[in-house]
């Protein structure tokens, strides 16, 4: 009888203990800069950017330092973090068209993408919504058209989120953002902030989610006139030197720094996960993100690696540094297995990264990009990416430990690299290490596969090489500044 008894008492607490996980529902803060780069913080090693209030939250987290967005622009990258999934399951693979540049210069017809999420995909807010979350969208949607806004997708407030990429302007009148004009001299990052802190004064007696994707540091560069003074008087270097974006990233933190100051002052610390990121690497010429290669836009580092902290109470080990390759894909399944949602049927392509801050290794994968779109450049002597005229040409991309292989549609060219002990890309040893080369590619392959990842193949009858070593030429001895023109007249016949 007592052994019955002891027994019973056992299963009793072991089934608390379950329920207890199941139950906890923390109050989850979702933070997304717009093409911030991965050095542009003085956590990072900036000099000349300052943001302490990121850099606190840094220290009171885990720091990823090895942190990827899932694509290297806005609208697919967001897609597949808010739906857990690679870009053939949504079809979001660039933003607007995917035949991007001038017609000429593209060798093949690239896949269709589609502009605009359907409402079938089950993402992050309405999983919590289900769960009984009060949720809030507070900035940038660019996830479709009027009827695929945030409100049609889980969230209860929407502050500023429509189809537009990209505010018209950082002060009123405001253009291109779903908000009401607020006073003369306010500026967008403030009220975004401000929007949040007043969301959660509202919500703090129940379980929130905050989704706050930032407008900035996106262009415009327009920065509040005082803090551009202050930065246009510091020394900056070769990789960051512009007062305006300085200024930005500076008003980015201090908002940041609201929010993070409004959950520790309603003692919503210990209740409170916090995930900050960027939806893909900066703009090169504006911030060059060295030792990374090129920015926005490129598969190559500085196009897809982002800042990535997760920040919880007595739940993550302050100060913790991690290296290991993790995406924002991996957002959702961490999410769902956090607030304990259970759907057998969700099928996720990230992994949960709670092993992690257990301090346990997570199981070795694979991480994979599919973009069979073209993206012209932003500025042809800058942008360090797949060639002057392209900051990316069709092709996959796949990460394997320490190695990194790009497959181009174009040509079949293919590319590969240690990325630890070249961060920079700049030795391809694809003929050096031709069995390394194989096993990625075959991984590649067997992934497109496996997800139907779509392959352009038709040719484009409009490319004409002449034209492409005319632009090349001019380039090369400085007859062309920063962009293309999309319809650049040159004399085929006597290009030079």
């Amino acid at each position: 009888m007592k052994k019955i008894l002891i027994l019973f008492l056992l299963a009793t607490f072991f089934s608390c203990q379950t329920s207890h996980k199941k139950e906890e529902k923390p109050n989850i803060i979702l933070i997304v800069a717009d093409d911030l780069g991965w050095s542009d913080l003085s956590y990072m090693g900036s000099k000349y950017y300052e943001t302490p209030n990121i850099d606190k939250l840094s220290k009171s987290g885990m720091t990823f330092y090895n942190g990827y967005a899932s694509s290297a622009n806005c609208a697919p990258s967001r897609a597949s973090m808010l739906t857990g999934r690679y870009h053939p399951f949504h079809g979001i693979y660039t933003v607007r068209n995917s035949d991007r540049g001038n017609k000429k210069t593209r060798k093949i017809i690239p896949i269709k993408t589609k502009t605009k999420l359907d409402l079938e995909y089950f993402i992050i807010p309405e999983m919590l919504k289900a769960k009984g979350y009060t949720t809030g969208h507070f900035g940038k949607w660019h996830m479709g058209p009027k009827g695929y806004y945030p409100e049609q997708m889980g969230f209860d407030v929407n502050v500023g989120g429509n189809r537009h990429g990209g505010p018209g302007s950082y002060f009123p009148p405001y253009v291109n953002v779903n908000i009401e004009d607020g006073p003369d001299g306010e500026y967008l990052t403030d009220r975004i902030g401000n929007e949040v802190v007043e969301f959660i004064d509202n919500n703090k007696d129940n379980a929130f989610f905050a989704y706050v994707p930032f407008f900035s540091v996106h262009t415009p560069i327009q920065s509040k006139k005082s803090i551009q003074e202050k930065y246009s008087k510091k020394i900056g270097d070769e990789n960051h030197n512009r007062a305006d974006y300085a200024g930005m990233v500076h008003s980015l933190d201090e908002n940041i720094g609201k929010i993070l100051d409004k959950i520790e002052q309603s003692g919503l610390s210990k209740n409170t996960l916090i995930i900050f990121t960027s939806d893909n690497g900066g703009i090169t010429a504006i911030s060059n993100q060295y030792p990374l290669r090129a920015g926005k836009g490129s598969y190559y580092e500085g196009g897809i690696r982002v800042p990535l902290i997760f920040s919880w109470q007595g739940k993550i080990s302050p100060g913790t540094k991690s290296y290991e390759r993790v995406s924002n894909i991996d957002f959702y399944p961490t999410i769902k297995n956090i607030i304990g949602h259970n759907n057998e049927n969700l099928k996720l392509d990230g992994i949960d990264l709670n092993p992690i801050f257990e301090g346990n290794e997570i199981k070795k994968r694979a991480l994979f990009f599919h973009f069979p779109i073209y993206l012209e450049a932003y500025d042809v002597h800058n942008d360090n990416g797949t060639d002057p005229l392209f900051r990316t040409r069709p092709g996959s991309v796949v990460i394997k430990d320490n190695w990194k292989l790009h497959h181009y549609f174009e040509d079949n060219k293919i590319e590969l690299y240690n990325i630890v002990k070249d961060v920079s890309e700049s030795k391809n040893l694809s003929e050096i290490n031709k069995e390394k080369t194989k096993e990625l590619l075959d991984d590649l392959t067997k992934w497109r596969e496996d997800n139907n990842a779509p392959i352009p193949s038709e040719k484009n009858p409009n490319y004409n090489q002449k034209f492409v070593d005319s632009l090349n030429y001019l380039i090369k001895n400085k007859k062309i500044k920063g962009k293309v023109n999309k319809n650049e007249k040159i004399d085929d016949k006597n290009p030079f």
